[in-house]
């Protein structure tokens, strides 16, 4: 059953040109240029109850844009979207109790104040019982390992440690839906996993839907069975992570380990060199000659090991960005 219903959903912005100097900006009171950014244009997917679903783009892409009209941050231009059956855009009572998002450059904690404090203003906006409020703050502390931490002022938080509170905030009131909008961005590796490996398991025992939008692909692959890729305000990819190379993808890639260097003008003649240094080597080869080229290596390189890779997933969604065209025009 799908628990979030998109249908041609559009977003344009609408701001004004305006060269530098007193003398423009006087000419600007009276005439002035309007010009209109498209950030999303007539994008259609839905999304079932407990998936995780990765949202990507580059920068610019509609991502953002797309997550603050299904939270109803922002009223679309055009098309529908259902959220357990509400238009999120209404902002009823009932539906801002659904959902919660999250990111990872905005902050919903209070600075200067400690975090349970924080934390308890969330529970009479969303009037959590005391006895459940407490059993929830202490699970979540417990599994995010920041129990100690509650009566410390925010600022004096690490960035991990704060993310961690920033997830509490929003779970407090057990969300059906959870849009997170980059919140790995500048953690260390220890901070990203601890953050992954939360949020991969409370899906599994609370079974929220969950949209996440990261640059980082370990977030993706770790967390996401399905991905969403939308670039210039459209989606140009829907579907399982592991197919994206499957898709767009021509190539394999070789990883040789040499017994003894050779010149790269030999490694040219087998396929594209991406790196050669000293006894190793990359080399990218078209599927289809795979086979061919693979027993002609052996036979004339003094190869010591020999691997056979996909594309990495980073450059299949680089693909997924260039391509133009719609959803349909891709399936």
């Amino acid at each position: 059953m799908s628990i979030i219903k998109v249908n041609n959903l559009s977003k344009e912005f609408t701001y004004y040109e305006k060269d530098a100097g007193i003398k423009n900006s006087l000419k600007n009171l009276f005439s002035r240029k309007e010009l209109i950014k498209t950030a999303v244009k007539d994008i259609s997917f839905e999304i079932e109850e407990g998936e995780i679903v990765g949202f990507l783009g580059p920068n610019g892409a509609g991502k953002t844009t797309t997550l603050k009209m299904l939270s109803g941050i922002l009223y679309p231009s055009g098309g529908s979207a259902s959220i357990m059956g509400y238009t999120p855009w209404e902002r009823k009572k009932e539906f801002k109790k659904q959902f919660s998002i999250v990111m990872g450059q905005k902050n919903q904690l209070w600075w200067d104040l400690p975090a349970n404090e924080s934390l308890y203003l969330n529970k009479c906006i969303y009037e959590i019982e005391d006895k459940e409020y407490k059993k929830t703050v202490g699970e979540l502390t417990e599994l995010l390992d920041v129990k100690d931490l509650l009566k410390v002022q925010v600022r004096r938080l690490s960035l991990g440690e704060r993310m961690k509170m920033e997830l509490i905030a929003s779970l407090l009131h057990k969300p059906k839906i959870l849009f997170l909008d980059e919140p790995t961005i500048g953690l260390d590796i220890i901070s990203q996993r601890n953050i992954r490996d939360f949020i991969n398991n409370y899906n599994k025992e609370a079974k929220t839907t969950v949209i996440l939008t990261s640059h980082y692909m370990h977030d993706i692959e770790d967390l996401c069975k399905r991905t969403i890729v939308i670039n210039d305000g459209k989606i140009v990819y829907d579907g399982d992570l592991k197919k994206v190379n499957e898709v767009f993808s021509k190539t394999k890639i070789i990883k040789l380990q040499l017994e003894v260097p050779v010149k790269s003008e030999l490694l040219e003649t087998f396929g594209k060199v991406k790196e050669h240094s000293g006894l190793n080597a990359i080399l990218e080869i078209n599927k289809t000659d795979i086979r061919n080229q693979s027993k002609m290596m052996l036979d004339k390189l003094p190869i010591l090991d020999f691997n056979i890779e996909d594309i990495p997933i980073e450059e299949g969604i680089a693909m997924l960005y260039k391509k133009e065209g719609d959803s349909n025009e891709v399936a």
